[in-house]
């Protein structure tokens, strides 16, 4: 039976996630692990931390203690040896503190024949918080930096010092034992010290660009806040080996593989898609309006994470903004369509992972008396797309590495 461009998105985005799994990744970077003869404990913090968890024990068969913190709605099931926590993301909760709080005692007391592997994923920054100001500052300086576009890296930048186990301090609190520690990346480029803001690897960010970012975007901070972006973070570790796994390119290329499986010919525009959403998905449109006469089955993929400046009080995320905002573009193109989709199944505080639109999809929103460019001022592209029938809900994934976003026609 013939698949409808809807069914196709589908395949391509459940092909493309289903490579991207770390179980694979972790079980490959743990086949000559040996630890130091002591205890081995286990932390593993971010959106993919149940997930590397598991396939961590089912590898070493057994841990002597160990903890998962992730985000509500990602743990799925119990790991033998290891407690299991839920918390907030994006805007870290007191469960966010407390479970930090609990890793923290797991690991002191260790000496150097012990060993704590460390499991990373991206969404830590929220997740694994151990604050040096009071938490609801914490959590409104956060809310400031989304709110204001601020990119993942000026984000960790200004976190990490205002935290006691971002930017290298969590290895410092294992000492002396060694920290072995694999790291799935969310970030453009992999910079260890900034993926979920680095709590294992050395900071090579400054006081002086904290600084900058303060100005660039006018943050409020509390005199304590201020004079915490004036202490330098460490600058060397030496408890610490660092591996890491995953990546957005290895996203884009599986749903490469997808779409060319599926009589298309796959086109990687970027995976290092960085600017707004809006901007993003404009775009991707343009680029279907100028071949949609050139008669070829043509699939544009385009990787990374892009930012959203929030203007208005409506529901939505980043891969939903830039969906929507290709809309209008495509407007009429048969066999037509953009869809996004964050990796980790979550887009913003909503409970979809993207968004999906095609040539018709204008007009059903005509109908519904909605007009895009009124909703995407208000920011409020979950309400469009659920009208539309163009919401994609995956629920929560097991990893996280970054977006994908896909431009198809013919």
């Amino acid at each position: 039976m013939k698949k409808s461009l809807r069914e196709k998105a589908d395949q391509i985005i459940r092909e493309s996630l289903g490579a991207v799994m770390p179980d694979r990744a972790v079980e490959k970077a743990l086949e000559n692990f040996q630890g130091c003869g002591g205890r081995t404990v286990l932390v593993a913090a971010g959106k993919a931390a149940w997930q590397m968890a598991a396939a961590a024990v089912r590898v070493l068969g057994q841990v002597d203690d160990g903890i998962v913190i992730t985000k509500y709605d990602h743990v799925k099931g119990e790991i033998p040896g290891v407690e299991c926590r839920e918390a907030g993301h994006p805007v870290p909760d007191e469960n966010s503190f407390f479970a930090t709080e609990k890793a923290l005692e797991k690991v002191s007391g260790l000496t150097e024949k012990d060993t704590v592997l460390f499991l990373l994923s991206g969404g830590g920054s929220a997740l694994f918080e151990k604050p040096l100001i009071p938490g609801e500052e914490l959590q409104d300086i956060t809310r400031q930096l989304l709110a204001c576009g601020a990119d993942i890296v000026e984000m960790n930048t200004i976190r990490k010092r205002l935290s006691g186990v971002k930017g290298g301090r969590f290895a410092l609190a294992c000492m002396p034992a060694r920290v072995n520690a694999i790291v799935l990346s969310d970030i453009l480029g992999d910079p260890l010290d900034m993926i979920a803001s680095g709590p294992a690897y050395p900071d090579t960010s400054t006081c002086q660009q904290a600084d900058a970012i303060i100005e660039k975007y006018h943050l409020n901070l509390s005199k304590k806040a201020q004079a915490l972006m004036q202490e330098e973070t460490p600058k060397e570790l030496a408890n610490v080996t660092t591996q890491i796994t995953g990546s957005v390119r290895e996203l884009c290329e599986a749903a490469g593989k997808a779409a060319s499986a599926l009589g298309y010919e796959p086109v990687l525009l970027t995976d290092e898609l960085c600017c707004e959403a809006r901007e993003a998905g404009s775009m991707l449109a343009s680029i279907l309006r100028t071949h949609a006469k050139d008669g070829k089955r043509l699939c544009y993929i385009a990787g990374g994470e892009t930012v959203v400046h929030l203007t208005g009080k409506g529901k939505g995320g980043r891969n939903q903004e830039l969906a929507l905002a290709a809309a209008p573009g495509i407007a009429g193109i048969p066999n037509a369509c953009v869809f996004s989709v964050g990796s980790d199944g979550t887009d913003g505080p909503t409970d979809a992972a993207g968004g999906y639109v095609d040539g018709d999809t204008l007009d059903r929103l005509k109908e519904k008396n909605l007009d895009v460019f009124t909703v995407l001022s208000n920011n409020d592209a979950y309400t469009a797309l659920g009208a539309a029938g163009g919401l994609i809900i995956t629920g929560p994934t097991g990893t996280n590495v970054n977006d994908v976003a896909v431009a198809m026609l013919g």
